[in-house]
């Protein structure tokens, strides 16, 4: 059993709380820089930064039509930007502070961080977070910032114009994302950190709340022009497939970079994240028997489910269990991205909402139940059964789901009282391409 006071110590459960200089400081010991940590750290920093662009740029590029895969492209570069800024300006402080905090008392902290490192003030040279620079943990944990956001864009692909874009994903960032993650992880006194909640690496923070954003985007944006009847091949799989790849190998750093060392906990989480991806073949499988053949698209889309799934408990799952959260996700996630979007009919463009929130949300409650050292977990939190676990689990991703659902459906629909939100009718037919940045990604 392993208690939840101690997970950043054991760097077992989650890598990506500032908690640790406060226990390390009560417990009498001065934080010492470990030199093979912190090369591990600039890698796996780099290795997400890498999932994004052009992992991600490219994988949801190669899904669009060729008139807009510019527009794709353009948007996830420049979320890259906007998120950077801000994180800097605010975002680390208002979601690592750990100002104000106190375990078991909810105040205002308990949802959202002090400002005391705005600006970054007081992330210095010297400053450590466990063994590593404090400097090296804020921009490993930026680059989960910055793909977050950039995840929800292939809900809306085609149809939102560049302009509401950036206002969107700055107020999303703000409102949305730095309180979701405070909550999760921002040590004791945090909300849901103090609930008991298992997320080593983002399945409520970054999948369930970029994938049910992307879903009420898609819903307030409306149908692209001509969905469902008529056919909106990729343009490009090749883009996808390459773009998938660099997803896979950039998750290694997502996963195992999230235990903030080079130590026992990233390599299991690194053998859990490759193990359970050999089920994007079930995603295959389903697809082949409910299609009369498998396809380039369906086993790459496969592979991002299960490991969607396998991020909140790559830090405490055993490899069988890996195996079967993959199992599930690969299976359930098809179902939701084909059988379910077509029967309530929205238009969930490249499938965020099927490959990410309801990825995350199987990754999440199944991390209640395969932490279990009886199903060769690292343990479940100390005094905790495998129903109490599950429930705390439910209890994150209900509370994920309604607050960035709703949230996310306001900040909408005030921008598009103000500027509007979609691209008229003639831009969208010429594509967003020429429309909003006067350039072709083909030639003709």
């Amino acid at each position: 059993m392993i208690k939840h006071d101690n997970w950043l110590n054991a760097a077992a459960l989650t890598g990506v709380l500032t908690l640790i200089p406060t226990i390390a400081f009560a417990q009498e010991e001065t934080p010492v820089l470990n030199s093979g940590d912190t090369a591990w750290m600039l890698t796996a920093t780099a290795l997400v930064l890498f999932m994004t662009i052009p992992g991600l740029a490219l994988f949801y590029g190669g899904m669009v039509r060729a008139k807009n895969v510019l527009s794709i492209l353009m948007q996830c570069f420049a979320i890259t930007a906007l998120i950077t800024v801000l994180w800097v300006l605010y975002g680390y402080s208002v979601a690592f502070s750990t100002a104000g905090m106190e375990q078991g008392v909810i105040n205002l902290n308990s949802f959202i961080g002090g400002f005391d490192k705005m600006l970054l003030a007081g992330v210095t040279r010297e400053s450590l977070t466990l063994a590593i620079p404090e400097t090296v943990f804020a921009t490993f944990q930026m680059t989960f910032a910055i793909i977050t956001p950039a995840l929800i864009v292939g809900a809306f692909a085609e149809r939102m114009k560049f302009s509401a874009l950036l206002v969107f994903m700055a107020i999303w960032f703000t409102l949305v994302y730095l309180p979701i993650a405070h909550m999760v992880w921002g040590g004791n006194g945090a909300l849901m950190w103090d609930w008991g909640v298992i997320d080593f690496a983002g399945g409520t923070v970054v999948h369930i709340n970029a994938g049910i954003a992307g879903l009420v985007a898609a819903l307030v944006l409306g149908k692209r022009k001509g969905f469902p009847t008529t056919a909106m091949p990729p343009h490009n799989l090749s883009y996808t497939v390459i773009g998938a790849s660099m997803l896979w190998v950039g998750w290694f750093g997502f996963n195992a970079g999230s235990a903030v060392a080079a130590n026992e906990s990233a390599g299991m989480a690194m053998l859990v994240t490759h193990s359970q991806r050999q089920w994007r073949l079930a995603w295959m499988f389903a697809e082949w028997l409910s299609h009369g053949k498998a396809s380039v698209l369906g086993i790459a889309s496969g592979a991002v489910a299960g490991l969607v799934a396998i991020t909140p408990a790559s830090g405490t799952a055993g490899p069988l269990g890996a195996l079967a959260i993959g199992a599930a996700s690969g299976i359930i996630c098809f179902l939701a991205s084909t059988k379910l979007k077509r029967k309530l009919g929205y238009d969930d463009a490249l499938d965020v909402f099927g490959v990410h929130a309801v990825g995350g949300i199987i990754g999440a409650l199944l991390t209640g139940v395969f932490a279990a050292a009886s199903l060769g977990g690292a343990g479940l939190v100390e005094g905790m059964t495998i129903p109490g676990q599950l429930w705390i689990q439910t209890k994150a991703v209900l509370v994920t789901l309604i607050y960035t659902a709703i949230l996310s459906y306001i900040i909408l629909k005030l921008i598009d009282l103000t500027m509007g939100l979609r691209v008229n009718e003639e831009q969208e037919t010429e594509g967003l391409d020429l429309s909003q940045h006067d350039e072709r990604g083909y030639i003709l």
